[in-house]
């Protein structure tokens, strides 16, 4: 059967060094002209152009040249938009491909194609490429038909062109912007793919192939989407007319292998003590809120901290797309809803959480806040379900809880904001701010402890901090994990588990 910035240096003005800026100099006695020299007015003397050499006030002046020069070099480029070329080896299998893939279709069935493993449809093209090939007269080695046959295999069965990106471990992101346009992350830092789409069709068949896979669906009456890999990576996709550039595709991969607070202490993204503090918090089931910035890692950190659970534990993890991965045995995942083509049947993470209570849950796991349902999680933190934890998108701690008050205030519920503050004060344990710096490496900058209220302020202490030293030659920022030295509230909690020495001796 056939099938188918350096930190700027001071300058001293002892030891008969030239002042740097804001010093004044006495205006005493003639002046002597330097035969460049500037000439001043009446009330100033005049400036020697050789007093503002680079030299005399160290690196600062160096560096801002060089920074502002690099500014103009920015200005200066094209504002084309780069385009994704294939080049050489590839892009030669990939014009046999056009060829071969019409002939190719007219010798298979795709329902039995649908049937087969990729090695199995392998086997049964085999022959058939080459008898495709021997009508086309084109001849090909034994590495180009192996190349060949996988190309064609991902785009009857897989996800054409993006298959060689999905099966890149250094890759962290695709984002496809229209056939002609594809950038990846690779360490931090954006890049251009070197692959491309047959056309704007050919992209939608593959963004239709993802979205239909979870039971979502991509058309004019709901031009975006929510959808997952089959490996867990998140997918977001937008078509025209709301992307004017065509079907724009985002991929947010996850390691194969979970990432670990351990692991996370090892790549440098916290300290020795934070790491202790982190994993006592998860194992003596503090309620935790990770805030951080899109792509800083707030979900990885979650994942990290859910191993920490205890395996007798019930847990509910609720998201729009479910990308959570845990390991405990008593997990149960749910997922919401969009609307059907009528515009009902949506079932929003607000209801998820008011039916998970009914569920008997030991912890409430909310992949993010975005409205309403912060309510009702603050609620279940409150009656007995501790050990929650949710993610949210804010700069700092201190916005964080702010965010919090207002997505309770803009929901239909009808609360004094005092009495909002009051229960975030009592339900929320600690805050871990995580943050993507310009280097592109992942850090925990923050974990903040959140004490109670003081009048109508809710008041927090911080626990650790990560602060800003310098940078190197080639933009890699360097840093230091610094302990406040504060006895932490939440001690209690931790002594409730056996915990509370080594908590306290992390903190301090």
């Amino acid at each position: 059967m056939s099938a188918f910035g350096r930190r700027s240096g001071t300058t001293s003005t002892g030891n008969g060094q030239r002042p740097s800026f804001g010093v004044a100099r006495p205006m005493k006695g003639p002046v002597q002209l330097h035969p460049n020299a500037i000439e001043g007015g009446e009330q100033f003397p005049a400036i020697d152009p050789m007093d503002f050499s680079s030299e005399d006030f160290g690196p600062a002046a160096g560096n801002g040249a060089d920074a502002m020069s690099r500014l103009a070099d920015r200005v200066a480029q094209s504002a084309e938009a780069p385009t994704s070329k294939n080049e050489g080896f590839e892009a030669s299998i990939h014009r046999i491909k056009e060829q071969v893939l019409p002939r190719l279709l007219e010798r298979v069935d795709p329902e039995a194609a649908a049937t087969l493993s990729k090695d199995e449809l392998a086997e049964e093209f085999r022959p058939i490429i080459g008898e495709v090939l021997g009508e086309l007269k084109i001849n090909l080695n034994r590495r180009e038909q192996f190349a060949l046959e996988k190309v064609l295999v991902d785009e009857l069965l897989g996800l054409g062109p993006l298959e060689e990106l999905l099966n890149d471990p250094e890759i962290s992101d695709i984002m496809v912007n229209g056939p002609n346009q594809t950038f990846i992350e690779k360490k931090g830092k954006l890049e251009v793919a070197s692959i491309q789409f047959r056309d704007e069709e050919h992209l939608f068949q593959i963004a239709q192939r993802i979205v239909n896979k979870v039971g979502r669906r991509i058309d004019q009456t709901t031009p975006l989407a929510d959808a997952r890999l089959q490996d867990g990576s998140r997918v977001n996709v937008i078509i025209p007319p709301l992307s004017l550039r065509g079907t724009a595709i985002s991929i947010r991969k996850f390691s194969e292998k979970p990432i670990t607070i351990d692991m996370m202490r090892g790549f440098g993204s916290m300290s020795e003590k934070m790491g202790t503090c982190l994993k006592i918090a998860g194992a003596s089931r503090m309620n935790v809120i990770i805030s951080g910035g899109t792509g800083s890692g707030k979900t990885t950190m979650l994942n990290a901290l859910s191993k920490l659970i205890d395996p007798g534990e019930r847990v509910i993890t609720i998201e729009d797309a479910a990308e959570l991965r845990l390991q405990q045995p008593h997990w149960l995942p749910l997922e919401t809803r969009p609307p059907n083509l009528e515009g009902q049947g949506a079932i929003t993470i607000r209801d998820l959480v008011i039916n998970a209570l009914r569920m008997r849950p030991d912890r409430i796991i909310l992949g993010e806040i975005r409205g309403s349902e912060c309510f009702d999680l603050l609620a279940a933190m409150n009656t007995g379900h501790d050990g929650s934890m949710a993610t949210l998108h804010s700069n700092s701690p201190r916005e964080c809880l702010a965010r919090m008050e207002n997505m309770v205030m803009m929901s239909d519920i009808k609360v004094p904001k005092e009495a909002i503050s009051r229960q975030i004060a009592d339900s929320v344990d600690l805050i871990i701010q995580v943050k993507r710096l310009r280097d592109g490496t992942r850090r925990t900058t923050n974990i903040t402890e959140v004490i109670g209220m003081e009048g109508d302020v809710i008041v927090t202490q911080e626990l650790f901090k990560f602060e800003y030293l310098d940078e190197t030659a080639d933009g890699k920022i360097i840093g230091e994990y610094r302990s406040m030295g504060l006895r932490p509230y939440t001690l209690e909690k931790a002594k409730q588990y056996g915990f509370d020495q080594p908590y306290l001796e992390a903190c301090l």
